[in-house]
């Protein structure tokens, strides 16, 4: 079972593979926000062009890489490789990861806004933390692109890689192709190059 560390110490590989002399991105710490808990979607242009998905989960976005970012029809499984818990701040960040440094490429923040946890068990409502500890989660997403269920669901339990797939309910749409047809910042309306642009000016 893939265990996820909690507290302070969730940080620790976030923190051990940035130099925040060089890149802007935040350092942070564990904390919390009021309300529903958030999720981000950030399209970052690293090594390799993918989509890393983060869900606020006991102070920490608790992250997955998406190679072909999210889907909105049901029948397509997406692989999500999970990363390292990052800050909460992280939410927020847009800009470039300087070249050699961890990640390095532009991000841009391809969609955000609250989720619920709508993982259910015989017994109630199974919290977030413990249903990623084993492996299987449900939420409902309340983005600017994204909305409805979506399932997280572990292929192994001694990886890191996951399946995210979209629930078939009234937020479905096989149709359609936001991955493709909505590339921008949902906060500065730019698309990836337009990010690097910005930084080199």
């Amino acid at each position: 079972m893939v265990k996820h560390r909690q507290g302070r110490g969730a940080l620790d590989r976030y923190h051990e593979r940035r130099d925040f002399s060089r890149s802007t991105e935040p350092r942070g710490d564990v904390g919390s926000t009021s309300g529903n808990p958030v999720f981000v979607i950030q399209k970052h242009d690293a090594s390799n062009l993918h989509y890393d998905f983060r869900l606020e989960v006991q102070g920490v976005l608790k992250s997955w890489a998406v190679p072909k970012g999210p889907s909105t029809d049901p029948r397509e499984k997406r692989l999500a490789i999970a990363t390292e818990d990052h800050p909460l701040d992280y939410a927020d960040f847009e800009g470039v990861i300087p070249e050699g440094e961890y990640g390095a490429g532009a991000v841009l923040i391809w969609d955000r806004g609250t989720y619920e946890n709508i993982t259910e068990t015989e017994n109630g409502p199974r919290p977030m933390a413990e249903a990623l500890a084993n492996g299987h989660a449900l939420v409902r997403l309340s983005g600017e692109k994204l909305h409805g269920g979506y399932a997280l669901q572990r292929i192994d339990d001694n990886a890191d890689q996951w399946l995210l797939i979209k629930m078939d309910d009234e937020a479905a749409d096989a149709r359609r192709n936001p991955v493709s047809t909505e590339p921008k910042s949902v906060v500065s309306g730019c698309d990836l190059d337009e990010i690097a642009a910005g930084e080199d000016e």
